[in-house]
């Protein structure tokens, strides 16, 4: 199969990307972002794509594929409604409706969190707009559409995180996520999980659209 990869340059892409190019299932991969991967591989192709607000240009190049695994995005510290809707929601949807024009028998995967809000009413910013995010691919028709929502995720395969904040707290307090997954084996995820669970989805299907920890963890073991 061919799958697009969003946020290939953060973390949870990152180890989305890897997996699929080491996937035998997985024929072509196709990256879009504003920079490109520091990555040569046989599988692998790549757009820069400036303007995230408009995929009309680069439109034709997106045909052809069986899966989109959303995985850009941004923290909301700092931000307001304004600037964070529309790096998660308008971004979001602008590539998404392009994909689902393109390719009506596409397998959509987006990567949200867990709090997200489906309701969109909750008084915090970031579950509401994630919610309203969510929402909004469930409608658009694709195939199939997958919404994980991962809680605290450990990075593999010697991935970083590109936020500071959080790339802090996996140098000085690993030990602590060790513990939430002694206590708790089904609130913690691993990039490696992530990109397998999002690989079987769109092989096997799942009957469900929103993916929790568990889910992510069962998917990644299915045959």
């Amino acid at each position: 199969m061919n799958v697009i990869i969003t946020g290939a340059t953060g973390m949870v892409g990152k180890g989305v990307l890897l997996e699929c190019l080491d996937h035998p299932s997985v024929d072509q991969v196709l990256t879009i972002g504003r920079s490109k991967v520091d990555l040569e591989h046989a599988k692998l192709r790549q757009i820069e794509h400036a303007d995230f607000s408009n995929f009309a240009p680069v439109a034709d190049q997106l045909a052809g594929y069986d899966a989109a695994y959303l995985c850009m995005g941004v923290s909301s510290a700092g931000m307001d409604e304004a600037d964070y809707t529309r790096i998660t929601y308008d971004y979001t949807l602008a590539l998404a409706r392009v994909l689902a024009d393109k390719n009506p028998g596409m397998t959509c995967t987006y990567v949200s969190g867990q709090g997200t809000d489906s309701s969109e009413s909750s008084r915090a910013m970031w579950p509401r707009v994630k919610g309203r995010t969510e929402n909004a691919l469930l409608k658009l028709g694709f195939k199939q559409a997958y919404m994980f929502r991962p809680g605290v995720i450990i990075p593999l395969r010697g991935i970083t995180s590109r936020t500071k904040m959080y790339q802090f707290f996996y140098d000085y307090f690993m030990w602590l996520v060790k513990l939430i997954k002694a206590l708790a084996p089904n609130s913690v995820v691993n990039t490696t999980q992530l990109g397998l669970a999002m690989i079987n989805a769109t092989r096997f299907g799942y009957d469900r659209n929103i993916i929790d920890p568990r889910d992510i963890i069962l998917l990644a073991k299915a045959v």
